[in-house]
Protein backbone atom coordinates (compact mmCIF):
# COMPACT_ATOMS: atom_id res chain seq x y z
CA UNK A 1 0.00 0.00 0.00
CA UNK A 2 1.45 3.61 -0.99
CA UNK A 3 1.24 6.51 1.10
CA UNK A 4 -1.67 8.25 -0.57
CA UNK A 5 -3.71 5.20 -0.26
CA UNK A 6 -2.82 5.04 3.57
CA UNK A 7 -3.33 8.66 4.56
CA UNK A 8 -6.69 8.07 2.83
CA UNK A 9 -7.24 4.72 4.44
CA UNK A 10 -6.30 6.58 7.73
CA UNK A 11 -9.09 9.03 6.97
CA UNK A 12 -11.77 7.05 6.27
CA UNK A 13 -11.33 4.62 9.51
CA UNK A 14 -10.15 6.84 12.22
CA UNK A 15 -10.13 10.05 13.83
CA UNK A 16 -7.34 11.64 14.92
CA UNK A 17 -7.16 14.58 17.71
CA UNK A 18 -4.01 16.84 17.36
CA UNK A 19 -4.32 18.31 20.88
CA UNK A 20 -4.96 14.86 23.06
CA UNK A 21 -3.24 12.89 20.29
CA UNK A 22 -5.69 10.41 20.28
CA UNK A 23 -6.86 8.30 17.34
CA UNK A 24 -10.57 7.09 17.78
CA UNK A 25 -12.55 4.87 15.24
CA UNK A 26 -15.61 6.43 13.10
CA UNK A 27 -17.15 3.12 12.68
CA UNK A 28 -17.96 -0.15 14.69
CA UNK A 29 -16.65 -3.45 13.28
CA UNK A 30 -16.55 -6.63 14.94
CA UNK A 31 -15.62 -6.02 18.67
CA UNK A 32 -14.48 -2.65 18.06
CA UNK A 33 -16.50 0.20 18.71
CA UNK A 34 -17.51 3.29 17.02
CA UNK A 35 -15.97 6.30 18.99
CA UNK A 36 -13.12 3.67 20.97
CA UNK A 37 -10.20 4.34 21.03
CA UNK A 38 -7.79 2.67 18.77
CA UNK A 39 -4.57 1.19 18.73
CA UNK A 40 -3.05 -0.69 21.72
CA UNK A 41 0.50 0.32 23.97
CA UNK A 42 3.11 -2.95 23.28
CA UNK A 43 6.13 -3.51 25.27
CA UNK A 44 8.27 -0.82 23.95
CA UNK A 45 6.15 1.86 25.20
CA UNK A 46 5.06 2.86 21.85
CA UNK A 47 1.23 2.95 20.81
CA UNK A 48 0.41 0.64 17.64
CA UNK A 49 -2.57 0.86 15.86
CA UNK A 50 -3.91 -1.90 12.91
CA UNK A 51 -4.45 -0.48 9.65
CA UNK A 52 -5.38 -2.68 6.58
CA UNK A 53 -3.15 -5.13 6.70
CA UNK A 54 0.03 -3.95 9.17
CA UNK A 55 0.11 -2.51 12.09
CA UNK A 56 1.99 1.35 12.38
CA UNK A 57 3.19 3.10 15.60
CA UNK A 58 0.51 5.84 16.22
CA UNK A 59 3.09 8.78 16.04
CA UNK A 60 4.09 7.69 12.65
CA UNK A 61 -0.01 8.23 11.78
CA UNK A 62 -0.42 11.13 13.72
CA UNK A 63 2.17 12.77 11.28
CA UNK A 64 1.34 11.27 8.06
CA UNK A 65 -2.17 12.27 9.60
CA UNK A 66 -1.44 15.97 9.59
CA UNK A 67 1.32 16.17 7.18
CA UNK A 68 0.03 13.61 4.83
CA UNK A 69 3.36 12.22 4.39
CA UNK A 70 5.60 9.92 7.10
CA UNK A 71 8.87 11.82 7.49
CA UNK A 72 12.07 11.10 5.98
CA UNK A 73 13.79 11.26 9.57
CA UNK A 74 12.75 9.70 12.62
CA UNK A 75 9.60 11.52 15.17
CA UNK A 76 10.84 12.08 18.68
CA UNK A 77 9.20 12.98 21.64
CA UNK A 78 9.43 16.33 23.04
CA UNK A 79 8.67 14.99 26.29
CA UNK A 80 9.94 11.88 25.90
CA UNK A 81 6.71 9.93 26.59
CA UNK A 82 5.93 7.19 24.00
CA UNK A 83 1.90 7.41 23.98
CA UNK A 84 1.13 11.51 24.25
CA UNK A 85 1.21 11.48 20.59
CA UNK A 86 -0.35 15.49 20.36
CA UNK A 87 1.45 16.72 17.22
CA UNK A 88 2.62 19.71 19.15
CA UNK A 89 4.82 16.81 21.13
CA UNK A 90 6.30 15.35 17.90
CA UNK A 91 8.96 16.50 15.90
CA UNK A 92 11.55 15.20 13.40
CA UNK A 93 14.79 14.50 14.45
CA UNK A 94 17.82 12.71 13.34
CA UNK A 95 18.36 9.54 14.91
CA UNK A 96 21.62 10.96 17.20
CA UNK A 97 19.48 13.76 17.99
CA UNK A 98 16.11 11.57 19.33
CA UNK A 99 18.70 9.00 21.01
CA UNK A 100 19.79 12.70 22.70
CA UNK A 101 16.29 13.10 23.90
CA UNK A 102 16.24 9.85 26.16
CA UNK A 103 16.47 9.76 30.21
CA UNK A 104 19.61 7.67 32.23
CA UNK A 105 19.85 4.29 31.46
CA UNK A 106 18.09 1.57 33.63
CA UNK A 107 22.07 0.65 34.70
CA UNK A 108 23.01 3.72 36.12
CA UNK A 109 24.32 4.15 39.39
CA UNK A 110 26.24 7.71 39.74
CA UNK A 111 21.99 9.37 39.28
CA UNK A 112 23.01 11.63 36.09
CA UNK A 113 23.04 10.52 32.65
CA UNK A 114 26.79 10.15 31.24
CA UNK A 115 28.06 9.72 34.26
CA UNK A 116 29.78 6.90 35.77
CA UNK A 117 32.27 5.77 38.32
CA UNK A 118 36.12 4.63 37.11
CA UNK A 119 36.95 2.31 39.91
CA UNK A 120 40.62 2.16 38.12
CA UNK A 121 41.21 5.87 38.32
CA UNK A 122 38.71 6.24 41.22
CA UNK A 123 37.00 9.51 39.65
CA UNK A 124 33.92 10.00 38.09
CA UNK A 125 34.00 10.10 34.29
CA UNK A 126 31.66 12.05 32.05
CA UNK A 127 31.17 11.11 28.34
CA UNK A 128 28.69 11.80 25.89
CA UNK A 129 28.01 9.74 22.64
CA UNK A 130 26.77 11.68 19.42
CA UNK A 131 26.78 9.19 15.38
CA UNK A 132 27.79 6.15 17.03
CA UNK A 133 31.07 7.83 18.35
CA UNK A 134 31.81 8.11 22.15
CA UNK A 135 33.35 10.97 23.17
CA UNK A 136 35.76 11.21 26.74
CA UNK A 137 34.66 14.40 28.28
CA UNK A 138 37.29 14.13 31.37
CA UNK A 139 37.78 13.00 34.91
CA UNK A 140 36.06 14.74 37.65
CA UNK A 141 36.49 14.62 41.58
CA UNK A 142 32.43 14.57 42.37
CA UNK A 143 29.44 12.90 40.02
CA UNK A 144 28.31 16.56 39.99
CA UNK A 145 30.99 18.25 38.46
CA UNK A 146 31.38 15.34 35.42
CA UNK A 147 27.68 16.15 35.15
CA UNK A 148 28.23 19.55 34.79
CA UNK A 149 30.66 18.58 31.80
CA UNK A 150 28.02 16.24 30.19
CA UNK A 151 24.91 18.86 29.98
CA UNK A 152 27.57 21.54 28.67
CA UNK A 153 28.74 19.07 25.60
CA UNK A 154 25.44 17.96 25.15
CA UNK A 155 23.70 21.32 24.80
CA UNK A 156 26.44 22.33 22.43
CA UNK A 157 26.02 18.80 20.07
CA UNK A 158 22.34 18.40 20.70
CA UNK A 159 20.50 21.86 21.05
CA UNK A 160 16.77 21.70 21.81
CA UNK A 161 17.13 17.83 21.84
CA UNK A 162 19.76 18.11 24.46
CA UNK A 163 18.61 15.89 27.37
CA UNK A 164 20.42 16.21 30.97
CA UNK A 165 18.54 13.88 33.49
Amino acid sequence: MNIEELHKITHDYLDYNPETGEFLWKASRGRRAKGARAGSVRSNGYAYIWVKGGYYRAHRLAWLYVHGRFPDLEIDHVNMNKTDNRIENLRLATHSQNGANTGKKRNNKSGYKGVHYSRIRKKWRAQIEKGGNKHHLGLFYTPEEAHNAYIKAAQELFGEFARAA
